[in-house]
């Protein structure tokens, strides 16, 4: 379903939105229930995967605006096995696109990133996370507003909320930004998997409008910053 940018809130916006579905026999189901410094003496690091084990994978979930874009700048990072988009800071009742772009619900859209800690850290994971998008708007990503596209960590254990403290203290005090940053921490209490037409779609749709405008200058911008974290292909021809 085409995202319409700053108007898929819109009053218009779900007629026409019902519409095109009707038109690419597509009908999103209503719940996502029903779908299926130094990092190597850091403890907040090591606390941040202690229950993974070695050799094992670790999951992190973030918000960022869109979960198209977010989604898209992690499937070309080293390390990482999956990335599923989704939602995340409210009840499984209401985690549906629908309810959730109402902004009513205290979802966020989300990515669950599957990774192994011996290929990407927590913290470089996160580092990736905040040039992915801009930390310092407040409920807001460009032209998407509402608490639904917030900048969070929803973290799953103490060290992971430590470490997520840490990076966004440096950032601050390096001054990177002339804001101070947004990104609130939240304790992951479920994630639930979007719909399945919002999986891959940066990546189904490279020449739908919002994905153009919004996605890949993103994508493009991580490319440049982590050019070291990439996986082999990624960006190749492009």
């Amino acid at each position: 379903m085409p995202r319409l940018c700053g108007f898929r809130n819109s009053g218009w916006f779900w007629p026409v939105a019902l519409g095109l579905l009707v038109l690419v026999g597509t009908v999103p189901g209503t719940s996502a229930d029903e779908q299926t410094s130094d990092k190597t003496t850091s403890k907040a690091a090591a606390t941040a995967t202690e229950t993974q084990g070695e050799g094992k994978l670790a999951k992190a979930v973030v918000a960022g605006g869109c979960f198209w874009c977010t989604e898209a700048v992690f499937e070309e990072i080293e390390g990482v096995v999956a990335v599923v988009s989704g939602y995340a800071g409210g009840d499984g009742k209401q985690a549906n696109y629908r309810a959730v772009s109402s902004g009513q619900t205290g979802h966020a859209e989300v990515i669950e990133i599957t990774y192994n800690p011996a290929q990407l850290d927590y913290e470089t994971l996160l580092e990736v996370f905040f040039d992915a998008h801009d930390p310092t708007q407040k409920n807001r990503q460009g032209p998407d507003v509402g608490t639904q596209y917030r900048s969070a960590i929803f973290y799953a254990n103490e060290g992971e909320k430590e470490m997520a403290e840490k990076v966004i203290d440096r950032i601050n005090m390096s001054k990177k930004y002339k804001k101070p940053i947004a990104t609130t921490l939240e304790k992951l209490e479920k994630f639930y998997p979007a719909e399945e037409y919002h999986q891959d779609y940066s990546a189904r749709n490279p020449f739908d409008p919002y994905v153009r405008q919004s996605s890949t200058p993103k994508v493009l911008k991580v490319r440049k910053q982590h050019s070291k974290l990439l996986k082999p292909k990624a960006g190749a021809g492009k």
